[in-house]
């Protein structure tokens, strides 16, 4: 097949811009909402088909987000801290927007039905356009709640605290707290405040320390202020079991899904790369340069080609 040319535009990836639920603040407390990404590459690929298999899930989207988010507002390059230090619903955000100019808009796919008399397969499809987002409209490094006077903890000198502080969560919290979540959530979910927790209207309580006095009314009351405050992704859906006619709720589980989209084993990545240098006569790094939409759509063309090919023999 005769060698054809490739620019250095043929193959580049188009960028995208959409505005986070939350927003990333600088060192300075400036805002900044507008996201600039890309789509995935034969490089991010291969990035990702080389990790070691014990590597968090958190560490992944934290990896990807720094290679294919270009800036958030004038915040340019987007290093690895900047995507820890960016608040969950809006790595969540990313991931999404990342799936969507990846693999398109529908998602599709099978879950198990629950209980366990059933099992059955349960398709999914549903538009990335159709989930609903909540947005922060305040966005600030700390929040304050006041407990109410039952939920309040004491201190070691008597005195009782009402109001207080906390920040909330963000990737470097998911990746600090992803080894124990499995095994402990409860604890996990303690570490978590732990972390969060910045202090009482004294500012003398921080950390473990306030935590361990909390009474499981404080802990859901702080909680909740959490969770209202946080910009968040819809990410639950309402199904019903076409076997048992059962119907529940499940978590579409936006990490476990994406990456198992992109279950492109080194070896199957290479053949691809071998199979367009080979009719095409490009250069590995050209060829791994492409988004991988249009690499795919290359070797669907090549195929096709050679199938005709075959049949006019």
């Amino acid at each position: 097949m005769k060698a054809q040319p490739l620019s250095a535009s043929d193959g580049a990836a188009s960028h995208h811009t959409c505005l986070l639920p939350g927003g990333y603040l600088d060192q300075n407390d400036e805002l900044h909402r507008e996201a600039e990404l890309v789509c995935l590459s034969g490089r991010h690929e291969e990035s990702l088909a080389s990790r070691p298999e014990s590597v968090p899930a958190a560490v992944l989207v934290t990896q990807i987000l720094s290679q294919c988010v270009k800036r958030i507002g004038s915040v340019c390059p987007v290093t690895d801290d900047v995507a820890r230090r960016l608040l969950v619903a809006d790595r969540q955000y990313l991931l999404l927007k990342l799936r969507e100019v990846t693999f398109g808009d529908r998602v599709e796919g099978t879950l198990g039905c629950p209980w366990p008399t059933c099992g059955a397969k349960v398709d999914i499809d549903f538009s990335i356009a159709d989930l609903p987002v909540k947005r922060c409209e305040q966005v600030a490094p700390t929040y304050q709640v006041e407990l109410t006077p039952e939920a309040s903890p004491v201190d070691a000198d008597g005195a009782t605290h009402r109001t207080i502080t906390f920040r909330l969560p963000n990737g470097a919290d998911q990746e600090s707290l992803a080894p124990g979540v499995a095994d402990d959530p409860a604890r996990t979910l303690t570490r978590l405040l732990e972390r969060c927790i910045v202090g009482t209207e004294t500012g003398c309580d921080e950390g473990s320390d306030l935590v361990d006095r909390l009474t499981a009314r404080a802990r859901r009351e702080i909680e909740g202020a959490m969770e209202a405050t946080a910009p968040r992704l819809e990410l639950e859906m309402d199904l019903a079991c076409p076997e048992c006619g059962r119907a529940f709720t499940a978590p579409f589980e936006l990490q476990d899904f994406f990456f198992g989209e992109l279950n492109t084993t080194q070896d199957m990545l290479y053949r691809q790369v071998h199979y367009l240098a080979y009719h095409y006569h490009w250069s590995e790094s050209e060829i791994l340069a492409m988004p991988r939409d249009k690499r795919l759509a290359y070797i669907g063309v090549l195929a096709d080609e050679i199938e005709a090919l075959n049949s006019a023999v």
